[in-house]
């Protein structure tokens, strides 16, 4: 199939083609239609009432700081993407690609003297190369982050981060990022070297494996670098999920308390493990705002995942991109006038091909975007559903009624920005899928958090 398809691609090989309009038209394409989603979604966000479901619950304070949250997230949204494309065009336009290749050539050469023998050539130029591309990425996101983090978030009272701690947590990103980023795609790079045109299935297991061994690193190790993780104290809460996860055979061995209020008052939950161990790890701000049934019946939604097998699902789903992403990518990765247009005359690295080749698949990510997020928006309704059977529904609405509310989430979307954007539907579509009938209002008074 990959012979076939690369065959059926050559005639993209064609000197006459200018590559970098191209993929500058794929470019300005894909931030106009996602500009224009934004501007649906931001229509939505100037409603004045919440919606019929949420109206006694909400108050119409509480709604209006939502609102008003949301909007300045969006254009925030709108300012990052503009800038991204300015970035992206000026990218194009000045070789910033070669010459950021010309770099990693450059600090290669500079470090030969202390490196191995075996570390030179392209393989070893496309490992400095993605350290290379890191620190510009990052020294040009870093503004954006900032104002993100301490201009918007504490506006709105989520920020919990000081300035010292931003950096330390900035620093060891950075360097988990370029421990495994470059070492993983010289991994990838050395496939491809050998099983040359059989890349296509070999790269796929690769991906699994890196994956599934970042699913059970991450908790374990790389998380713990920026959280401090604390056993559940024993109490109520404690003696209501171990029962809960006996009842549904849930193979729990630990829970934990994530402190989450180090850096944000946003609330979350969630559970990590092998198959046969399981860790449930609930957020401080989750725990502090939600009652022990509440709390509970969050997490029977989250044992609803693992009972209906949506991680094997999302694997599957995942997988399957991935192979067609490497299926095309197979029919770009010897296309000389591709890496010609972009100023690779006498060398065509694989990095560089798929990074061009990433810009050129960019339509068909937006496609792929659309059925993940059906594929899990699916799931949240099963889970959602999983949860009522048990007789959580009254608690699971009250717990999202309560995280919707400290967390000012958008209460109202735009069905086609939501359908691209939304992982989850709406809680207003939740709620009248799992039969919750409004009672009294459940979500407090929205206070200053600054002021905690």
């Amino acid at each position: 199939m990959a012979f076939s398809l690369a065959s059926a691609l050559s005639f993209l090989d064609d000197p006459s083609l200018d590559w970098k309009a191209i993929i500058t038209g794929l470019t300005i394409a894909q931030f106009a239609f996602e500009n224009y989603l934004s501007y649906r979604q931001y229509q939505v966000l100037k409603k004045t009432s919440p919606p019929p479901s949420l109206k006694a619950e909400i108050s119409q304070e509480t709604f209006n700081k939502s609102q008003e949250y949301s909007r300045a997230k969006a254009r925030f949204g709108f300012f990052t993407r503009g800038f991204g494309l300015v970035q992206n065009l000026l990218t194009i336009k000045y070789d910033i690609i070669p010459k950021l290749w010309n770099a990693s050539g450059f600090v290669m050469q500079k470090l030969a003297p202390i490196l191995p023998k075996a570390m030179s050539g392209i393989i070893t130029q496309s490992y400095f190369f993605m350290h290379v591309t890191l620190v510009s990425q990052l020294l040009f996101s870093l503004p954006l982050e900032y104002y993100s983090q301490f201009v918007l978030e504490e506006k709105y009272g989520f920020n919990k981060l000081t300035i010292g701690l931003w950096i330390t947590d900035t620093i060891k990103s950075l360097l988990l990022s370029m421990t495994f980023g470059p070492a993983i795609a010289v991994g990838f790079l050395k496939i491809i070297d050998y099983y040359g045109d059989s890349f296509i299935f070999y790269t796929c297991g690769f991906v699994l494996f890196v994956q599934l061994v970042g699913m059970t690193i991450f908790p374990l190790f790389i998380q713990p670098l920026f959280n401090k993780f604390s056993p559940l104290e024993d109490g109520e809460l404690k003696t209501a999920i171990e029962k809960l996860a006996s009842e549904q055979e849930f193979p729990l061995t630990k829970l934990y308390v994530i402190d989450g209020s180090k850096r944000s008052s946003h609330s979350n939950a969630y559970f990590t493990g092998l198959p046969w161990s399981k860790q449930i790890v609930l957020y401080d701000t989750l725990i502090n705002h939600s009652t022990v049934d509440e709390t509970v019946a969050v997490l029977a939604h989250e044992i609803g995942h693992w009972k209906l097998s949506h991680l094997p699902q999302l694997l599957v789903f995942s997988q399957t991109h991935v192979f067609l992403c490497f299926l095309v990518f197979s029919g770009f990765i010897k296309n000389s006038s591709l890496f010609k247009s972009f100023g690779f005359f006498n060398v065509q690295p694989t990095i560089i091909g798929f990074t061009l080749f990433s810009d050129i698949f960019s339509p068909f990510e937006c496609l792929s975007q659309f059925a993940l997020n059906l594929l899990t928006r699916k799931n949240e309704y099963q889970a959602d559903a999983y949860a009522k059977k048990f007789g959580y529904s009254e608690d699971l609405a009250r717990a999202l009624i309560k995280l919707l509310s400290e967390n000012l989430s958008a209460m109202d979307a735009d069905w086609l920005y939501s359908s691209y954007h939304h992982s989850h539907p709406i809680l207003a579509e939740r709620l009248n899928a799992i039969g919750y009938v409004s009672k009294e209002k459940i979500a407090p008074e929205p206070v200053d958090k600054k002021e905690d």
